[in-house]
């Protein structure tokens, strides 16, 4: 079975060009869809082979996710992971049918981020740029970058250092679909990047002179999106803060205090990287109702009616 994934995987990556979180999230995906098959297959006592996987299988590993209380979001991706591969199997000839052809999706409400003040914003900031060593110098320009930015985490942590254009003022990042964009940053985001390139890359590059990542480990390897991650949660704590917050959260962030600092939806879509303009107006409903205070606020017939009382 692992064998037919194999060539998927390498199907998607070579003649479709898929992004490399796309194929990681895939190799995990499958991975998973494999393994419960084979202990379905085990449990039943029919030989464990793609040509066995049928429509009840399938629905037992959505049951499965549901028990595990996965996310809507999390099992519509790994049902659409194995509907493309089962649509590459019966396309290349390793299956007649594909049993996922009639399989549902769970229905996704769209869910509104929830962004960090403009305070809370600062809290973090001035927490993660205490240290003085070198992961310190690190922490501090990676969390400013992805604040000024709003950049996915994947284009963060995949941007080599000469995709920083300090002099310019500018971050070169390969997107979704390896879609190439030009994100301006602010001064201080450029000064944070070039004191870590300068104090703190430097110092951790010592026994990597060859290893041409803009964010490294402690090892000297490239820093993963886990990393960051784990990263970013500890500079969270550290500031106090309580609510959730994730890579894409600072993306979130960066989209709404954008809006409500006056710029245009469609700078915005260019800047995130949103192929489609309905992606990005989702932002729109973040800034609506702080408009609406500040119009309450500041109109006098709206002052007026809303200190009445009604008869």
């Amino acid at each position: 079975m692992q064998e037919a994934i194999e060539k998927f995987l390498n199907y998607f990556k070579v003649e479709k060009g898929g992004a490399s979180n796309t194929l990681e999230a895939y190799h995990n995906d499958l991975g998973q869809l494999r393994k419960f098959l084979e202990k379905q297959c085990s449990d039943k006592g029919i030989p464990c082979q793609w040509s066995a996987v049928n429509r009840d299988l399938l629905l037992n590993y959505v049951l499965f996710m549901k028990e595990k209380d996965y996310r809507p979001t999390t099992i519509a991706r790994k049902i659409a992971a194995a509907k493309s591969l089962f649509n590459f199997m019966v396309k290349e000839g390793y299956a007649k049918t594909d049993p996922t052809k009639n399989l549902g999706t769970p229905k996704i409400g769209r869910s509104l981020p929830k962004p960090l003040s403009i305070q809370e914003m600062n809290v973090l900031l001035e927490e993660v740029s205490k240290g003085t060593g070198p992961e310190d110098y690190r922490d501090t320009a990676m969390l400013e970058l992805l604040y000024a930015s709003g950049m996915r985490v994947s284009e963060v942590v995949f941007l080599n250092v000469d995709d920083v254009k300090l002099e310019e003022g500018y971050v070169r990042c390969f997107g979704k679909g390896s879609k190439e964009r030009i994100i301006p940053i602010h001064s201080d985001a450029v000064n944070k990047l070039r004191k870590y390139i300068e104090k703190g890359r430097e110092k951790i590059l010592v026994h990597h002179p060859l290893e041409t990542a803009l964010f490294m480990n402690q090892k000297g390897g490239r820093l993963t999106r886990q990393g960051l991650w784990q990263i970013l949660k500890g500079h969270v704590a550290a500031a106090g803060i309580n609510a959730r917050v994730t890579p894409h959260t600072l993306r979130h962030t960066f989209a709404t205090h954008m809006l409500s600092g006056g710029a245009d939806l469609r700078s915005l879509q260019e800047l995130l990287g949103h192929a489609n303009i309905a992606t990005t107006q989702v932002y729109t409903h973040l800034t609506s109702e702080g408009i609406k205070k500040a119009y309450d606020k500041a109109h006098p017939r709206a002052k007026e009616t809303g200190n009445k009382k009604e008869d």
